[in-house]
């Protein structure tokens, strides 16, 4: 037989302790900046270390690298406005693309024999493709564990997803563990959904993923005021709607403070293109594309305005900053019920998009924020335990310690 296109690791070269994660989602930076801030957590905590994200990003290079943690790029699907899913290669079938990326999963997690796989937020992946390789990987004695944020949808809505699906016995037997980014007394993703008492036993919120970390940059070699808020939208994919609702309460309002607009990398060109020419007359607004670590920003602004995305909530409360959060509602209320529960305990305001397309309604929330508490002294303990955590129950987990 030849062998010569058999990868294969030699003992030599293979790390102490391996570690495959897996990122379903194409669009946006949430999901893998996740993964990544959980990967280089457990590269720092546990020596000769190696984390391999499979991912299906655009963008899974842009980060600045960092030893023991590599990305394996599949092929991207674009998450319509419906909730539905296209190739992102023109011409190629969603079926067609979904088989590959089937393929080079289980083919990824074969070659690098992982010791513990976690699987973030999508049960079973896209369409069920990362269920064969959990199966495969399971049998082969690896440990499981799928991650979810502390707030997956509305409850009604995540049941009957579920239930269609049939992942609750399916979740209940092929993960070790089940990792809630968050801690209980603020939400339960799982709420509403009939969780048997075996999956309810290995179910451990493990408290909100700080995101406090000093950048490798500590300068963007971009001119900033002193003293500014910071809108941000995330990826940008369907950020402008904020971008244009500040930009229009600026237009109206002379008085408001100096302001910093993060647009994100996926923000479509025409209304990159429409920020920039409403931001163009005034001196006082910055508008950034992309930083690889906003982190630099966050750090130096007063208060942020943003949609609630669980990244940029975990960024805004790990840097302690007053927050307006102006949440989507589609294709999930994932947004909407994380921005209404923290208003509802303190740790943030909230303005509808109906309210935040009033230049008037849009101004007096932002002035508001110049006198906004940050949320360590809003009462609410804030947990920002998930990174400990996730180091302490991975070496329960590989070291066959009981939970």
């Amino acid at each position: 037989m030849n062998n010569a296109n058999v990868i294969d690791f030699k003992p030599t070269e293979r790390a102490e302790t391996r570690i495959l994660i897996y990122s379903h989602d194409s669009y946006g930076l949430g999901h893998l900046r996740r993964c990544r801030t959980i990967a280089e957590a457990l590269v720092q905590n546990h020596p000769n270390t190696t984390v391999l994200i499979v991912s299906g990003s655009e963008i899974a290079g842009s980060f600045n690298n960092v030893p023991g943690i590599d990305v394996i790029k599949i092929p991207g699907i674009i998450k319509l406005e419906n909730g539905d899913y296209a190739s992102r290669a023109e011409g190629v079938a969603l079926e067609t693309t979904l088989s590959m990326r089937r393929k080079l999963i289980a083919k990824t997690a074969q070659v690098f024999d992982p010791h513990l796989f976690i699987v973030d937020k999508e049960p079973m992946g896209l369409r069920g493709e990362v269920e064969p390789t959990l199966v495969e990987r399971q049998l082969a004695g690896c440990k499981t564990v799928l991650g979810l944020r502390d707030v997956m949808d509305d409850p009604q809505t995540l049941q009957e997803e579920w239930d269609d699906k049939g992942l609750i016995p399916k979740t209940a037997s092929l993960f070790d563990e089940i990792w809630i980014y968050g801690p209980r007394d603020f939400w339960n993703p799982l709420e509403g959904i009939d969780v048997p008492p075996h999956m309810a036993a290995k179910t451990h919120h493990v408290g909100f993923i700080n995101r406090h970390r000093d950048p490798q940059s500590q300068s963007l070699n971009i001119a900033l005021p002193d003293h500014f808020i910071l809108v941000t939208a995330g990826g940008g994919g369907d950020g402008d709607d904020i971008m244009l609702d500040v930009l229009a309460a600026r237009t109206a309002h002379d008085d408001l403070p100096p302001m910093v607009l993060l647009a994100g990398p996926f923000m479509p060109p025409a209304k990159r293109q429409a920020v920039h020419a409403q931001a163009q007359p005034f001196e006082d607004i910055t508008v950034i594309d992309f930083v690889a670590e906003p982190e630099v920003l966050m750090r130096r602004a007063d208060a942020v305005v943003g949609m609630c995305g669980y990244n940029t909530f975990c960024e805004i409360l790990s840097y302690d900053k007053p927050a307006l959060y102006l949440p989507r509602t589609t294709p999930r209320m994932e947004q909407w019920v994380r921005a209404d529960r923290a208003a509802a305990l303190g740790l943030a305001s909230m303005i509808s998009s109906e309210n935040a397309a009033d230049p008037d309604k849009m101004a007096a929330a932002l002035r508001a924020l110049e006198t906004a508490l940050p949320p360590s002294q809003t009462g609410f303990p804030l947990e920002m335990t998930g990174l400990d955590e996730i180091a302490k129950r991975t070496e329960n987990l590989l070291s066959g310690m009981p939970a």
